[in-house]
C-alpha cells in the first residue's frame, strides 16, 4: 500500500508541491506501517519504497524517512536467507522464511542485481554493516560464476548458485544490473572499482555478442538464448542509451567517442520505434526481421504503458550533448500523450452510457 505516495515524494519535493509533499509525508507518519503480513517484491520495494523513502530523506533531512527505510530494509533481510546469499525474488514479512526457494527455482538478476545503490545508504545512514555485506555477497557470487562469453544470463538458482537457463537481455529481466553497476561506481565518487570494472566488462561483452546494426542502418541490442539472437529490443532495454552515455566519461580514453557515438545510435533506434508506430508511442517490444525494423510484429507487444525508458534516454543524451534533437524529441512525447489523454476524455464524456 502506499508505492505511489512514497516513489514520488522526491518528484513532489522538486516540484516544490508543497502541499501535497506535507500530505504525502503525513501518510508516511501516520499510515505507513511495517507491522504486516502477506508476501512482496524484494526489488519493488526496495527501488520504489526505500528508494523513495531515502530520496526524501537526502532532500529534506526528515528523520521519519531515514527510519522507515531502515526499519523496512530489515525486513528484507530474510529473503537473503538461502545457501548462496543470493535472495529469492519474494519476501514473506509474515514468516521471514524463504522455503519457497526450492532447488528449480530462480532468481531474476535484473532484481537481485539492483539492490546496491539502497542497501549500501541504508549501511551508511544506519552504521549497520549487514546491509552492505549482503549487496557485497551477490557481487562475489557473479563475479564468481562462469559467465558464457562473459556474458549475464536472467536466471540465477539461490540454492546451488547455478544459471538456469542461457537467456541474456539488457531489457526486461536483466536491465536494471547493468545500471546499477556503472551508477554504483559513481555514488562511490569513482573509488568503487569493482562495480566499474564489472560494467565495462559486461559493456564489452554485449558489445561483442549481442549489439546489431539493421540493414536500414539501425543500431539495436539483440537478445541471446543459448547462442541464438532474437533480433528484437523490448522498450525497456532503451534505457541503455542513457546508461551508455553516463559511463563514457570514465572508459577508457580510447572508447570514450565509441560509446558516445553508440549512444546515440541505440537512442536514435529507440526514438524510431516511436516514430514508426501509428500513435508515436513506442511499443514494448520491437523487432527487426524480414524486412521489417523497428516495429512490433506482435498484438501481444503493440501497447505502451508509460514507460520512461526512451524518455530517459533523451535526458541524458541532452544532458551530455545539449543538441536540441533531444529536446524536441521529449517535446514529441508529451504532446502525443496529451493527445491521447484528452482524445480518452473526449470519448469518456461523449459515451451515452457514461452515468450522469
Amino acid at each position: 500500500i502506499g508505492a505511489t505516495v512514497i516513489d514520488s515524494l522526491d518528484t513532489l519535493y522538486l516540484m516544490e508541491l508543497k502541499e501535497e509533499f506535507q500530505e504525502a509525508k503525513a501518510w508516511v507518519e501516520e499510515n505507513f506501517h511495517l507491522n504486516v503480513s502477506g508476501e512482496a517484491s524484494l526489488f519493488e520495494v526496495n527501488i520504489r519504497y526505500i528508494g523513495g523513502l531515502l530520496s526524501a530523506f537526502y532532500l529534506t533531512g526528515e528523520e521519519v524517512f531515514r527510519i522507515k527505510a531502515i526499519r523496512l530494509g530489515e525486513k528484507l533481510l530474510p529473503a537473503f536467507n538461502t545457501p548462496t546469499g543470493i535472495p529469492k525474488g519474494v519476501v514473506s514479512f509474515k514468516s521471514g522464511s524463504w522455503g519457497w526457494a526450492t532447488a528449480g527455482s530462480s532468481s531474476i538478476l535484473a532484481e537481485f542485481g539492483s539492490l546496491h545503490l539502497e542497501f549500501l545508504h541504508l549501511t551508511e545512514l544506519s552504521g549497520n554493516q549487514v546491509f552492505a555485506e549482503k549487496v557485497r555477497n551477490i557481487r562475489k557470487v557473479l563475479r564468481k560464476i562462469e559467465k558464457p562469453f562473459g556474458l549475464y544470463p536472467n536466471f540465477l538458482s539461490p540454492v546451488s548458485g547455478n544459471w538456469v537457463q542461457h537467456h541474456v537481455s539488457v531489457g526486461g529481466l536483466g536491465d536494471s544490473f547493468y545500471e546499477y553497476l556503472i551508477k554504483s561506481w559513481l555514488m562511490s565518487g569513482k573509488t568503487d572499482m569493482e562495480a566499474k570494472n564489472m560494467y565495462y566488462e559486461a559493456l564489452e561483452a554485449i558489445e561483442t555478442y549481442l549489439l546489431n546494426v539493421s540493414p536500414g542502418g539501425l543500431t539495436y541490442i539483440a537478445e541471446w538464448r543459448g547462442g541464438i539472437l532474437d533480433h528484437k529490443m523490448g522498450h525497456l532495454a532503451c534505457f541503455s542509451g542513457g546508461m551508455i552515455a553516463l559511463g563514457a566519461e570514465d572508459a577508457k580514453e580510447e572508447k570514450r567517442a565509441h560509446y558516445r557515438e553508440l549512444a546515440a545510435q541505440i537512442t536514435k533506434t529507440c526514438h524510431e520505434s516511436y516514430a514508426r508506430s501509428d500513435t508515436k508511442l513506442g511499443p514494448e517490444a520491437f523487432w527487426f526481421n524480414s524486412g521489417r525494423e523497428a516495429v512490433a510484429t506482435q498484438l501481444s507487444e503493440s501497447y505502451y504503458i508509460l514507460r520512461p525508458e526512451v524518455v530517459e534516454s533523451y535526458m541524458y543524451l541532452w544532458r551530455q550533448t545539449h543538441n536540441p534533437i533531444y529536446r524536441e524529441w521529449g517535446w514529441e512525447v508529451v504532446l502525443v500523450s496529451l493527445g491521447e489523454i484528452l482524445s480518452d476524455r473526449s470519448r469518456f464524456l461523449r459515451d451515452p452510457r457514461r452515468v450522469q
